[in-house]
């Protein structure tokens, strides 16, 4: 699976505080109340791009064409400008950032990034210095893991997706711009200036830097005020800059849907698509002609047999004789997805669930099962067990930075496994709002309480 980018790979948001204080404030201002609804995920993302409904922007916008969107209501202005300030730099640096890893410091000259930055640790006086006397623009990594409304907005809006969101933070002085001309491998929403091109790549799978030539003239000359939503999908070329005669701007993006489509999807389930149909079909399991590899008998005749192979696991799939099982998309987003906000909520209910209750779900969105075979050492046959994996004892401050393991144990480690006999119990559980234990289809008592007890010793289930 890919790594967890630092680059601007995105669908962005911006937003803008445009005054440069003289000395950084160590007052601490009350924050303006929230212009976005965090009673679900849903309503969450409702309120991100009101007045347009999602409806018309999924059908309209969504992987087509950019949307800019004017809001200038006080406090949705005074709420966006609070995400992120100039004067928030200096406690952020306190936190003992570094250059690379969680900050850069570029600028855009004669087409070509510069990088301005210095190794180690990163001091706010320094960072203000390039700001003003160099006219590079200061890029934050993934600040969702030191602001705690930046954390609470993203991981709704991974619920809202099902899928990994990232962020960046740039702030770029007037009349600069801090990156070159480029498109993105993600999707884009923000006074800066935005100039967005036809993309040469539509819905690009890789970050690529465009010449200038090559790009044409842009279709949009868009100017993002405090407030505004600038929505644009990947592939789009764009560059973004500060006007002369504005001090500076500050902008937000946050970026989704990496590595989310459906060839990504295809890639997932085709190891075990094929797995499942050569165990049912002698044809897959017969072998393939001799000297192949050599490339002697390759042709016609061979490229006839794979096309067959592939439309009959597809038959299988359609008619659902085989089942298409995603397991690798699902774990790396459950394992590298932003916990739950306020973390540390996350305990047990106080009853321990017995045969006479009534149970649900928590957390669902947070939760995923996969169907795979079993990684114990045995000189029996692989046998298929049930994994429910979950988010909610992630950790926020590594959040899409790349530092999570690979190794099986430390994802199991976040979930539970069980037998493949437990699957429609576990998917009654997921699908009902709430349920009698007694209902759940297990043969036996005991297997139904060690269920419930299993998923509430994780947090994972309330007693009602």
């Amino acid at each position: 699976m890919p790594k967890r980018s630092k680059s601007k790979t995105a669908q962005r948001l911006a937003s803008d505080d445009q005054r440069l204080p003289p000395k950084q404030s160590r007052v601490k201002h009350s924050s303006p109340p929230s212009s976005l609804c965090f009673h679900s995920p849903v309503s969450l993302f409702e309120s991100l791009i009101q007045p347009m409904g999602t409806e018309q922007f999924f059908q309209e916008y969504w992987e087509k064409k950019p949307l800019h969107l004017q809001r200038s209501d006080s406090s949705r202005v005074s709420y966006f400008k609070s995400l992120f300030q100039l004067s928030d730099l200096q406690n952020l640096c306190s936190r003992g950032l570094d250059y690379y890893r969680d900050i850069n410091v570029v600028r855009c000259i004669s087409g070509k990034k510069k990088l301005l930055n210095k190794e180690g640790r990163v001091k706010s006086s320094v960072l203000l210095k390039n700001l003003v006397q160099n006219k590079a623009t200061i890029q934050i990594h993934q600040p969702q893991r030191f602001k705690d409304e930046l954390w609470k907005i993203q991981e709704k809006l991974e619920c809202f997706f099902g899928a990994l969101v990232g962020s960046n933070i740039y702030i770029t002085p007037q009349d600069s711009q801090g990156l070159p001309v480029h498109y993105d491998d993600v999707e884009l929403e923000g006074e800066k200036r935005w100039l967005l091109y036809s993309p040469t790549v539509p819905l690009a799978a890789e970050y690529s830097v465009e010449s200038e030539e090559r790009i044409g003239r842009p279709t949009h000359d868009i100017i993002l005020k405090a407030g505004d939503l600038l929505y644009f999908p990947r592939g789009i070329i764009h560059q973004a800059s500060t006007p002369a005669g504005v001090d500076h701007s500050t902008h937000l993006t946050l970026s989704t849907y990496q590595r989310m489509s459906w060839g990504d999807l295809l890639m997932d389930i085709l190891p075990s698509l094929l797995s499942d149909g050569s165990s049912n079909d002698i044809s897959l399991r017969e072998g393939i002609p001799r000297r192949l590899l050599l490339g002697i008998s390759e042709g016609l005749d061979t490229r006839r047999r794979l096309a067959s192979a592939l439309r009959c696991l597809a038959g299988q799939m359609e008619s659902e004789m085989l089942e298409a099982r995603s397991t690798n998309l699902k774990r790396d987003f459950i394992m590298n997805r932003l916990p739950p906000y306020n973390q540390q909520l996350l305990t047990p209910s106080e009853k321990i669930p017995v045969l006479k209750d009534t149970v649900c779900l928590r957390y669902k969105d947070h939760m995923v099962i996969t169907v795979e075979p079993s990684r114990e050492r045995s000189d029996e046959a692989t046998e298929l067990v049930v994994f429910v994996l979950h988010s909610l004892k992630n950790q926020r401050e590594t959040h899409m930075m790349g530092d999570i393991g690979e190794g099986h144990d430390h994802i199991v480690s976040r979930g539970l496994q069980f037998p493949l006999s437990h699957l429609q119990a576990i998917r009654q559980l997921q699908q009902a709002d709430h349920l009698a234990v007694a209902q759940l289809q297990l043969p036996t008592e005991e297997a139904k309480l060690n269920l419930v007890i299993a998923l509430w010793s994780e947090s994972l289930l309330d007693v009602l």
